[in-house]
């Protein structure tokens, strides 16, 4: 999937990688995507929450070699 921005939350733990996700999409406009890659194994329920809660669309999550990759949508 292709994103408009990528941040790096690897070796953060919540709550760190959505405040730097909510600080990210603030920045972005309506309808680009952002990847998030985090190591946090929780970030997985953490961003489905996240997405339900602001209104922005979780289009993808992944797990691959203990490392988590989330793709938003700013609503």
């Amino acid at each position: 999937m292709n994103a408009h921005k990528e941040i790096d939350t690897r070796g953060m733990n919540c709550p760190l990688p959505i405040l730097k996700a909510k600080k990210a999409l603030a920045d972005m406009s309506s309808g680009e995507v952002l990847k998030v890659v985090a190591t946090d194994p929780g970030s997985t329920r953490d961003f489905q929450a996240f997405a339900r809660q602001t209104g922005n669309e979780l289009v993808e999550q992944s797990a691959d070699a203990g490392e988590f990759i989330h793709y938003l949508r700013r609503r």
